[in-house]
């Protein structure tokens, strides 16, 4: 097999451009995102006699329950109703399907790891209408995020929503080299069943 890979070397290296030409040319294409992100700390303030692992550890159970509470019909209803100023229209004139995956698709959070840190990230087709998004869901999520949780729980702002300094979405260097990859597998895959058969 190491002799047919050396032997179509120059193969294998073309299918992998070729490939990555047109993932490219494809991520060119569709249409861009810029992303904003920004930073909710969760913070337990039980003061019952139970040690700070414990309530850090509850505080990230508490964070994982929001990331779903994030995706759902009445938290996207409260960012709406907030006072903030961002592109309404566009989640306006879709029905309740295509919105819902629309909205689950520009605003995503997760939980740090070993942390009750809910990092928040927004997409838009412009910078600012995607920063002044991770705004409203921010701050809609450190004023509100209580009426989802149980218990003694504060939510701080910890960091303001920062825009990315590049486009986020489609990332046109990962595509690219995936695509390079993808495309020397094929010719690898190609060979070795051209060259048993």
């Amino acid at each position: 097999m190491g002799t047919i890979l050396r032997k179509h070397l120059a193969l294998i290296i073309g299918w992998g451009v070729v490939v990555a030409i047109l993932i490219a040319v494809v991520s060119l294409v569709l249409p861009a995102s810029y992303g904003a992100e920004s930073a909710v700390l969760i913070i337990s303030r039980d003061r019952s006699g139970v040690d700070p692992y414990t309530q850090a550890k509850s505080a990230e159970q508490v964070g994982s329950n929001l990331v779903q509470v994030l995706k759902t019909d009445d938290f996207f209803h409260k960012v709406m109703a907030s006072s903030f100023t961002f592109n309404k229209a566009r989640w306006n004139r879709l029905n309740d399907r295509d919105r819902r995956k629309l909205w689950n698709r520009d605003v995503n959070a997760t939980v740090v790891g070993g942390t009750s840190l809910l990092k928040i990230t927004t997409y838009s087709f412009t910078s600012q209408d995607s920063l002044a998004l991770a705004r409203a869901v921010t701050e809609t999520m450190a004023a509100q995020g209580g009426d989802y949780v149980g218990g003694d729980i504060a939510f701080k702002v910890v960091d303001n929503p920062l825009l990315s300094p590049w486009l986020r979405r489609p990332n046109v260097i990962f595509n690219t080299l995936g695509g390079l990859l993808a495309g020397m597998v094929l010719a690898v895959l190609w060979l070795v069943y051209y060259k048993r058969t």
